[in-house]
């Protein structure tokens, strides 16, 4: 695969639903037009599933909304699972709690595609929001997977990962083609520290990213504030790409109307992206590593630690 076209749904979670059929439909409302528009994968936000808690039992506390919404968590995968094969395209249907074996639980994204495959992807590092005991009292995940989807090798980073230079640091010599990011961030800073952060390691990896995130909040949880964001696909910012690495973006907000608004990044030149990482960029090194530079602080030799 040389190009991709893929649409990213910043899905407005005001809404409300009267159970996990309806969020299913409108997954399938947008694929089918994602579909129409020539794309080949659709990415939904992380927690898109917070949409659920408007059909939530009526005084639901906050550490008790994790555990419901991952007993909802089934039956939404069961109706979304045969979807990417009855339309040819690929469907990262954001985030959702699930048990992690071990009285806890992971946020964790399911990529479905076209050939029936299913892969999940757990967020390894956690907000003071999702540690709380009191509020969602999430586990961090342990592994990160590189998929192989028709020639192309993907990742996907789950929010606040793409904001972790040590883990992008690991991700440099894996050749990547594709980084997903599905995100929900409650205010303008974070939207831009998640998108800054996209941007930084399309150029870091060479790679294309696309991010996208959750709009609003169900009704219900208005006093806690919203979610503001947006999408947006990144290049390196090679001459070659257009020199300014966006070549699709949404502004963020905080409100919108309807579903919310799909931004369908056409023909990425994910081909020529790769061709450029493989030894014909300007000035980019490869996966360069720090690790002979000695660094001296107030006298004293700083080592790399060993990982």
């Amino acid at each position: 695969m040389d190009t991709l076209t893929l649409a990213l749904w910043a899905a407005n979670l005001e809404p409300p639903l009267n159970g996990v059929d309806a969020w299913a439909a409108g997954v399938e409302a947008k694929l089918r037009e994602a579909q129409a528009e020539g794309a080949r994968l659709l990415v939904t936000p992380e927690y898109h599933c917070q949409q659920w808690i408007s059909f939530a039992p009526e005084h639901i506390r906050p550490d008790q909304e994790i555990p419901w919404l991952a007993t909802q968590a089934p039956a939404a995968l069961e109706a979304v699972r045969p979807l990417a094969r009855k339309y040819g395209v690929a469907l990262l249907a954001g985030t959702m709690p699930v048990p992690n074996g071990e009285g806890g639980y992971v946020n964790r994204a399911h990529l479905f595609f076209p050939d029936g495959r299913e892969v999940v992807q757990d967020k390894l590092c956690l907000t003071p929001a999702e540690k709380d005991p009191t509020a969602w009292c999430l586990t961090p995940g342990r592994r990160l997977d590189v998929v192989e989807w028709e020639g192309l090798r993907l990742a996907t980073l789950v929010c606040l990962d793409i904001e972790l230079p040590g883990l992008a640091a690991r991700l440099a010599p894996l050749d990547l083609d594709l980084v997903l990011v599905p995100s929900m961030t409650s205010k303008l800073s974070g939207f831009h520290r998640v998108f800054g952060c996209a941007r930084a390691r399309a150029i870091e990896l060479m790679t294309v990213v696309a991010a996208v995130g959750a709009i609003g909040v169900p009704e219900r949880l208005t006093r806690r504030g919203s979610n503001t964001s947006a999408a947006a696909a990144f290049l390196p910012c090679e001459e070659r790409l257009g020199s300014t690495g966006v070549p699709a973006a949404l502004s963020p907000t905080a409100r919108t109307t309807g579903p919310g608004p799909v931004l369908v990044a056409a023909d990425l030149p994910i081909g020529l992206v790769r061709e450029i990482r493989r030894g014909a960029a300007e000035v980019w090194p490869g996966a360069w590593s720090a690790g002979h530079v000695e660094i001296v602080t107030r006298g004293e030799t700083v080592r790399e630690k060993a990982r």
